[in-house]
Order: structure tokens, then C-alpha cells, then sequence
């Protein structure tokens, strides 16, 4: 889509465009990869809101069904609420755009990615990020960027930037890398048990990767690029931060925060801020300052104090040191009934994971336009209540953040997971959690695979998560002058410090990441030391699960569902299937198991179900439509559905179309005098073959020899459907003699 301007990356098929489209917007931009078009565009309010001391910028990344030529699902055929796919893009884009706007610059920010055309081999996660830095930079928005992204697959051992969908089905990395020219700025991604040396190296790829697309964008700036406009900064007055500075001194506000918990440090910090807006109320009147100024200056002051310690002394608010974990337990089997679970707590930070185990049926459908995958078959969904927090707040549907936090750790079990024709289950965890003060995505991994371990699961290896830190101070310059990396952060050092890097992995290696900043660039020397510092936490860990339980449980849960596969000829599934999904919905009806056919036309069938008697007769059902062959065989027994009745017997259905007479004198081992008393129409019943006429190919089946049978099978009495007095049954069995004198 060829606009005014247009500018192309060179080796990667990347061309961004603008000039002639969305000329309203403060910057729009066209980012081209193959046939995939992405339109994206940002905007800026040009006023704050009144007491505002928050920086509201959103991201909304958006996929249209005609893009593919696709009509919407559902009745109103219009693109609905957004899908995960498009809720986790969005928040890829937020995370390394954020940092780069000025401090005090409050304006609401609006950034929208609109998919125009998906050409199904290139997608589109990468063009909006790189999207937006296009965008925003040739924008009057103030910004330092731009920043460049880039997905960088490992496959035969060698590193690709933006592979194809296709391509990345071989990949044993998916590493999303975005930076400046200089530093990291964001990553994000899973890999196959990665080498912490490896992950290091397709880091430093995915930076020089990057460099051509720094190269356009600044090219597409100095030919479309707007002067960047002058903002008012939201900033607390000089004389309402003089008064709280000198009433909340640096002393006091460490004092608060030094070696207390949570829930006392948060005491204290409110005791301080209301004693400081007693005095602002005293000395310069209700009217002279706002919320805004006793947030701002509070942020301020809180910043200072839970980096001072760490720089300076090497210890933090909560008496630990840069490298130690917080105190660590975990236990499995938490729960009755459930097919797993498990516990996790680091901390103040608590979760209970729960997981559950089904038939392939119950596996995903996704309908993301790009993506290359239509069904995922291992879920993870996270849960993040507000007493979590000990806060109130909205309780309802999963939020964007929810959705980041449950995809993060769902990533990082994916490659431990077994191939599905060794466990043919579909899986879902689901990690509630109970208590947050940091890092509750890395419980959530650590949590769920335990839950799997007890569920049984055979994970290749347990996989454990942590987070790093970081505390700096910078150069006259800008520059990174002082830093300390810290493990295992606090809710409050994430939020007043400089880094959250997410590392989850095995004794082997790394398998899921994701790292923000508050920072403008991350230098490569800090991320190796987060990377290898994080490695050893995360053996720790590990240790301290394996405590709990050593192993994958041998034995599934006796709630969860047993799996028989069978295999039958490959031309049979069609039989098996029957038109409209008739025989295979019969077989299920009829034997209380599930039925899932392989979508691989191999021909391979799971049977599920908790009761061994029918498994057996699902097994038997389908052995005799698509095994030795589809007719009944004299002496078998069938579990087969009534479908007529007569005052001669009834009609039972044994296999697909084939059906055959069942005579009232062989209902039941007493007089049946109506067929109707002991079977009806649609109901389902065990059938043994006792005879097929030769010229005419009728069958005679015979329920009472199949009661018989499966008596002396199991060593129990199958009572039959009516039973009559002892009485009646003898003068019944009187009566019946005279009759076969008669005859």
C-alpha cells in the first residue's frame, strides 16, 4: 500500500509508508511485511485531567476478518470484543513504548493497530511494534525513540530474524527482541530448554537485527516527520514539596519502609502521607494543592529510599541481600477430588494451582487471523482476585493483565509438556492466586507444574520461574553510572526500580522470558549478570519442589480420565463417524465414553471415561464396526439400542444399520408377557448373537443369554429391567411348558 513517503528495510521485506492515509492522526503509519498490511496510528489529548498523576497511554491492537477474506462468527457477523491474540499484541507493544515518554508528561497517549490484509504466511505482532516506534516518531508526540522489534527463531542450529508462521513450526526459540541502537529495551518469548550462554547469543542477533529497521524509521522521519510539539509537565509546586520533603524526610520514609512487612510498610507510608496534608492544609490552605502533589512527591520520595539501601549498602527494605529468595514452601494434593494441585508460596506471594485433564475434543479453538496455530491443547488461565492484594476492587472477567500474566507462564510449560501421541490429553492448569507481593507469574509456573506433577503428567523436566530486579543510578550524562541486580522482587521494588526480568527454566536451561523496563535500554552487561544471577535462583527453587514431590505421580487421580488408543483403518472413519456424526454420537450415548478421532487421518482413536466397564464396551463397539469387520458374528455380545417393538419381541440396533430380532422368550430368564415391560424404544441393551438364518440373513439375538454370560463374566447378578414375583414366575413357567406340549 504505497503512500507519499515510503521506505523499505533492507534483507528483512519490511516497508513502512505514510503520508496519504489517516492524515488527521499525530502520526499514521502503513508497516508492509509480504501481503501483510497493518495500518497504525497514535494520537495525544491535548489537556490533562484535573488532580491526573498518571500517564494514561493505551494500546489497541485490532484483527479485521476481511483482512483475510473471512465473514465474523456469531449473529451480528462484526468483530467483537478483542481476542487473546490481539490482547496479548497490544500489551507486546505497550511494554517497550512506555518508558520512552518524558517524565511529568501526563497526556493521554492512544496507539491502534488495525490488521488490513493477513496473507497467512507473515505475522503480525512484529509490524506493530515496529508500527507504533514508525508512528510516534514522525509524530509532534514527545518520545525518545524510535525503537526497533524483531522475532528471532532458532532452527537447525542457526539464528532466523521474522521467520515465516510456517517457519517457526521448526523453531526451538521464539524470541521477540526490541532495543534502541544502543541497549535491550524489551524481550519476550519461550525456547526449548535454551542454555543460558545460547539465550545470550540470540540476544545479541536479535540486536544487530534490529539496526536496518532503526535505519528506515529515522529515514521515514526526516523525510514526514513532524516537529515535536512542547507539553506542559505535571509536576508537584515548589512550595507543596518543600513542605512534605521537610515533614516526610528522607529518615522517616526509610524508617517506614526498613524491615517491616508489607502491610505495615504500607501503614506507615499512609500515617506519613496523611500527616503531610495536615501540614499542607495548615500552612498553605485546602485550596493551594492537590492529591496530585502528595502522590507525586510521595512517588518521588519512595524512589529514593528503596534504591538508597541497595546501592549504597547491599541491603533492601525487607533485610534480605541483592541475591537471597524469600523464605520458600510447597505441597501437592492440596485439594480432594480435583485431578491435581498444588500450592507455591515465595514470600507474601501465594498461589494454589489447580489442574484439570480431558479429551483432545476439549482442546482450544483459536480464530486469530495470523498466528499459524488453530488449537491449543495445554491451557493456562490466571486469576488475580483483589484480596489478593488486600484491596476491594472489579471481580469479573480476566483484564489484559490477567491474560499477559496466564500466557507468560503457559509459555514457559509448553516445552516440558509430553507430545500428545504419548498423552493424548487435553490440559488445563489454572493458577488463583491467594496473596501478591511480586512476581505472581513465576509462582503461577512454579505452582502449575507441580499441579501437573501430581495430576501425573510425564513433564520432560520440573520448570521453575523468578524474577530480577534492578536498582541504578545514572551519569550527569544519562548513562548507567552505579547498578545492582536483585532476585526475587518485591511488589515495591518492582514498581520503584528500574527492571522486572522474568527468567523460568529447567536445570537445563531457560523457557520462557519477558523483560520491562522503566528505563530507556538495558545494557547487555546488566542483562548476562540478571540472566546468570536468575539460574541459580532458580535451581533453589527447584529444590525446594522436588522436596514436595520428587516426580511425576505414576497413577492418574481416580476422578481424572482413563485413555485407551485403537487403531483402525484409516478408509473405517468415516464408517466410525456415520452420516452426520450418528454412530460415533450413538457409541457414546450408549457406552458412557468419550470418542475422539486423531485429526491426522491416521486413523488412531482415544477412548476416555473412569469406568472400566465402559471403556470395555466402547472398545467392543468400535472393534466390531471398524476391526475384524461390520456384520454381527454368532456367539458376540453387543451393546445395542431398541428400535422397535413388537408383541413378538424387539428389533436391537448392534452395529451402524445392522439390527436383529430379539424374541420375547429371550428378554429374560422368566415369561415376558409384553416386550414393553422389560425394554422400550431408545433404550440400550447388551445382546448376544445366538443365530443367523442362512437364506434369509435374519439375526436372533438373545438378551437373556447375554445376562447369563456377563454374569458368570463378572460374578454378579444383572438384574433384569422388571422382575416379577416368584409366584407369577412359576405359573408363568407352568404355563409356558403346557404351551411347548401344544406346539
Amino acid at each position: 500500500m504505497n503512500q507519499k513517503h515510503n521506505v523499505t528495510v533492507p534483507g528483512l521485506g519490511i516497508t513502512f509508508s505514510t503520508g496519504t492515509y489517516a492524515s488527521l492522526a499525530n502520526g499514521a503509519v502503513n508497516v508492509c511485511v509480504g501481503e501483510t498490511n497493518l495500518l497504525v496510528t497514535a494520537c495525544v489529548a491535548q489537556s490533562t485531567k484535573p488532580g491526573q498523576d498518571w500517564f494514561p497511554l493505551t494500546v489497541d491492537y485490532r484483527e479485521k476478518y476481511a483482512a483475510a477474506g473471512r465473514f465474523p462468527g456469531g449473529y451480528f457477523k462484526r468483530e467483537g470484543r478483542p481476542s487473546e491474540k490481539e490482547i496479548l499484541t497490544s500489551r507486546l507493544c505497550d511494554r517497550p513504548c512506555r518508558p520512552l515518554f518524558p517524565a511529568g508528561f501526563l497526556n493521554e497517549v492512544q496507539i491502534i493497530g488495525q490488521l488490513l490484509s493477513a496473507d497467512q504466511i507473515n505475522d503480525a505482532d512484529i509490524s506493530m511494534v515496529n508500527g507504533a516506534s514508525a508512528a510516534l516518531a514522525i509524530s509532534d508526540i514527545p518520545w525518545a525513540g524510535p525503537i526497533g522489534c524483531v522475532r528471532v527463531a532458532e532452527i537447525d542450529g542457526q539464528f532466523v530474524a521474522n521467520p515465516t508462521i510456517e517457519q517457526m513450526f521448526q523453531s526451538t526459540l521464539d524470541l521477540i527482541y526490541v532495543g534502541t541502537e544502543r541497549d535491550m529495551l524489551m524481550i519476550e518469548g519461550s525456547a526449548d530448554q535454551i542454555s543460558e550462554e545460547r539465550f545470550i547469543e540470540a540476544l545479541e542477533f536479535g540486536h544487530q537485527a534490529i539496526q536496518p529497521i532503526l535505519t528506515a524509521i529515522k529515514e521515514l522521519v526526516a523525510v514526514a516527520g513532524k516537529p515535536k510539539a512542547t507539553f506542559p509537565l505535571v509536576k508537584a509546586t515548589d512550595e507543596a514539596r518543600a513542605i512534605i520533603e521537610r515533614v516526610a524526610s528522607e529518615e522517616r520514609v526509610t524508617a517506614a519502609i526498613f524491615g517491616h512487612e508489607k502491610a505495615v510498610r504500607a501503614a506507615n507510608i499512609k500515617a506519613l502521607k496523611d500527616e503531610a496534608v495536615a501540614a499542607l492544609t495548615t500552612e498553605l490552605g485546602a485550596d493551594k494543592f492537590t492529591e496530585a502533589d502528595v502522590a507525586i512527591v510521595f512517588e518521588d520520595l519512595q524512589y529514593k529510599a528503596y534504591r538508597k539501601t541497595v546501592l549504597e549498602r547491599g541491603i533492601r527494605s525487607d533485610k534480605r541481600d541483592a541475591k537471597t529468595i524469600r523464605p520458600l514452601s510447597a505441597s501437592v494434593g492440596v485439594l480432594p477430588r480435583v485431578h491435581g494441585s498444588a500450592s507455591f508460596q515465595r514470600g507474601d506471594t501465594q498461589n494454589i494451582a489447580i489442574t484439570t485433564l480431558g479429551p483432545t475434543k476439549e482442546a482450544q479453538h483459536l480464530d486469530a487471523l495470523t498466528g499459524g496455530v488453530s488449537s491449543k491443547s495445554f491451557i493456562l488461565h490466571y486469576n488475580f482476585p483483589p484480596f489478593s492484594v488486600g484491596e476491594t476492587g472489579r471481580y469479573g472477567s480476566p483484564g489484559r493483565r490477567e491474560v499477559g500474566h496466564g500466557a507468560l507462564a503457559e509459555r514457559s510449560l509448553v516445552p516440558v509438556l509430553p507430545p500428545e501421541d504419548v498423552f493424548p490429553y487435553s490440559i488445563r492448569v489454572v493458577s488463583e492466586i491467594l496473596s501478591s507481593n511480586g512476581s505472581t507469574s513465576m509462582a503461577s509456573i512454579c505452582g502449575g507444574c507441580l499441579a501437573l506433577m501430581d495430576a501425573g503428567v510425564p513433564i520432560v523436566a520440573p520448570v521453575a520461574g523468578i524474577s530480577c530486579g534492578l536498582m541504578t543510578t545514572n551519569k550527569p550524562d544519562g548513562s548507567i553510572d552505579k547498578w545492582v541486580t536483585i532476585t526475587d522482587i518485591l511488589g515495591e521494588e518492582d514498581h520503584f526500580g528500574d527492571m522486572d526480568f522474568k527468567l523460568a527454566g529447567t536445570t537445563r536451561g531457560i523457557t520462557g522470558f519477558q523483560l520491562d523496563l522503566k528505563i530507556n535500554g538495558l545494557p547487555f552487561e546488566i542483562a548476562k549478570t540478571a540472566i546468570f544471577q536468575a539460574r541459580d535462583a532458580r535451581i533453589e527453587i527447584l529444590k525446594a519442589m522436588l522436596a514436595a514431590l520428587p516426580a511425576p505421580r505414576a497413577d492418574l487421580s481416580a476422578f481424572a480420565p482413563r485413555i485407551q488408543t485403537i487403531q483402525i483403518d484409516p478408509e473405517k472413519i468415516g464408517l466410525l463417524i456415520g452420516p452426520g456424526g450418528k454412530t460415533i454420537r450413538r457409541i457414546v450415548e450408549t457406552t458412557g465414553a468419550q470418542v475422539d478421532i486423531s485429526d491426522d487421518d491416521s486413523g488412531k482413536v482415544f477412548i476416555y471415561s473412569n469406568n472400566a466397564d465402559s471403556m470395555n464396551r466402547a472398545v467392543q463397539e468400535i472393534d466390531s464396526l471398524c476391526g475384524g469387520g461390520s456384520q454381527i458374528e454368532v456367539g458376540k455380545i453387543y451393546t445395542g439400542r431398541v428400535t422397535g417393538t413388537k408383541d413378538f419381541g424387539a428389533f436391537v440396533e448392534c452395529l451402524p444399520g445392522k439390527e436383529g430380532l430379539v424374541h420375547i422368550s429371550e428378554l429374560a430368564d422368566f415369561r415376558v408377557r409384553r416386550t414393553e415391560d422389560v425394554v422400550k424404544v431408545g433404550d440400550s441393551i447388551q445382546v448376544k448373537c445366538i443365530g443367523i438364518d442362512e437364506r434369509s440373513k435374519k439375526v436372533r439375538l438373545s438378551r437373556k443369554a447375554a445376562l447369563a454370560e456377563l454374569e458368570a463374566q463378572n460374578g454378579s447378578h444383572a438384574a433384569p429391567a422388571t422382575e416379577e414375583p416368584a409366584a407369577t414366575q412359576n405359573a408363568d413357567n407352568d404355563t409356558a411348558t403346557e404351551d411347548a406340549k401344544a406346539e
